[in-house]
């Protein structure tokens, strides 16, 4: 097996975030806690919503805020196929219909006209998601949903730090879900949030994430707590751990500088590849700040002496770790379950044969990023 030069992603780990984890287990309180709400207090600030919750990952910051709406039996939730399968999950695990719809070819993101056409009697959301970082079409999507009374449920795994027109993602739609997943911008290992300006949805969503409990663990066994709880309703249990937060909190903290290192890293791929007949690059609003999570690249499958899966192979033979976001949910048989099939959505389609999603990471070098480069133009152009 070919030892990797450059993986596919490196998390940012610092003796800063060591230290912060160290602090935490010594002061014995390791479950939900006060950097938990101190790190919900921090991500309103950053992403400019007024309420957050802090959860133990993106997925379940989806669940929550569809169960807290009351979506369920008998309701429709749009959302684009070219995502990760939690997305449109959540819906199935509320009882509702996830309704897939096509992207754009440019950037990935939900179609406006795509998801207009879709919309039926039935429809009480939509969750548009920012893929790679770059910011949805929001004015456009907030526009129709507003015009038919459709909440919008924003899916940011990708986009921390990412900037719609002057506004951060986070302070634009009904709610948004962050991610703070081991691969992502900014990392608990496992962990989400769930950023809104309405009050009631985010009490709702904090009785919800832990059993339907009145008081957690924090109310209950601090100084001057009560051991007296009531289940006011049949919950989950989606909470965070302190150990977690501590690390998120200083993670948070640098996330400008590891956004800056990212847009670096785009920018010499950019350079480097921009010319090259053989592939399609990321296209990107200059209107907005992209959070650069993922770089893909498209090959020209049409064209290529060497498809695809082919230039995946050859570059792990070079040391050189990738992947492919995403699979769209049609082609999966869960989805083929529900009446998918290929060829629904051409578009989504297109652009999953030829991509290819780049080693991307803070702490890469020009020198790592001009070989991945050299390597996929010399893949490109064996033949």
């Amino acid at each position: 097996m070919v030892e990797l030069r450059i993986p596919f992603f490196r998390p940012a780990i610092d003796e800063d975030d060591i230290a912060a984890v160290a602090e935490t287990l010594r002061s014995g309180w390791l479950t939900s806690g006060p950097n938990l709400r101190e790190f919900e207090r921090e991500l309103a600030a950053a992403c400019g919503a007024p309420y957050v919750n802090v959860v133990n990952s993106c997925t379940a910051a989806l669940h929550l805020c569809l169960r807290a709406w009351g979506i369920g039996p008998g309701d429709e939730v749009i959302v684009p196929t070219y995502t990760f399968s939690a997305t449109a999950t959540v819906v199935v695990h509320c009882g509702a219909q996830p309704v897939l719809v096509d992207v754009r070819e440019g950037d990935a993101n939900l179609d406006p006209a795509a998801f207009e056409r879709a919309i039926t009697s039935r429809t009480k959301a939509v969750i548009p998601v920012h893929f790679a970082g770059e910011p949805c079409d929001m004015d456009a999507i907030l526009a129709i949903a507003r015009s038919r009374g459709i909440r919008v449920l924003e899916d940011a795994a990708h986009a921390i730090g990412a900037v719609y027109r002057g506004r951060p993602i986070g302070s634009i739609g009904d709610a948004t879900a962050f991610s703070f997943y081991a691969t992502k911008n900014i990392t608990t290992g496992e962990g989400g949030a769930l950023a809104t300006f309405d009050e009631a949805l985010s009490n709702r969503v904090r009785v919800l994430t832990l059993h339907g409990m009145t008081k957690d663990a924090w109310n209950r066994y601090d100084a001057g707590g009560s051991w007296r709880y009531d289940i006011v309703e049949f919950g989950f249990k989606d909470n965070l751990t302190d150990l977690a937060a501590a690390l998120g909190r200083r993670q948070l903290a640098k996330l400008d500088r590891l956004t800056e290192a990212r847009t670096r890293i785009a920018m010499r791929y950019i350079a480097n590849l921009r010319d090259e007949p053989l592939l399609t690059l990321p296209a990107w609003d200059e209107a907005n700040r992209h959070a650069w999570h993922i770089f893909m690249v498209r090959v020209d499958n049409r064209r290529s002496p060497v498809p695809r899966d082919d230039v995946i192979r050859r570059l792990a033979e070079r040391g050189i770790g990738t992947s492919v976001h995403f699979i769209p949910l049609h082609y999966h048989t869960a989805y083929r379950r529900l009446g998918y099939r290929p060829g629904q959505f051409p578009v989504a389609e297109r652009i999953f044969e030829g991509a290819i999603s780049l080693p991307l990471f803070p702490a890469m070098t020009d020198a790592d990023v001009d070989y991945v480069c050299e390597a996929l133009r010399d893949i490109l152009h064996s033949a």
